[in-house]
């Protein structure tokens, strides 16, 4: 589901930015952090605008919804 977000996200436009958490160091402990914020499964964790939006399912409603554009929009990751 990592890559169909980070996909959707770059069809937009949109460089997200990502971190992999089983290459970096502390990638666990920030896997355990995200499932005690209601991430399960933790990953992908998807912040915008440095707010929590969730996971997969929930970008995916945000675009069905037609909710997400206007999102990245107000937290300047789109300018279109």
């Amino acid at each position: 589901m990592c890559h169909t977000i980070k996909t959707l996200l770059s069809d937009f436009g949109v460089n997200p930015e990502v971190h992999e958490l089983d290459e970096i160091s502390g990638g666990r402990d920030i896997e355990q952090a995200l499932l005690r914020l209601g991430c399960n499964p933790s990953v992908p964790a998807v912040f915008i605008g440095g707010e929590l939006v969730g996971g997969a399912n929930e970008v995916m409603s945000l675009h069905l919804n037609r909710t997400l554009i206007p999102m990245l929009r107000r937290a300047g990751a789109l300018w279109v």
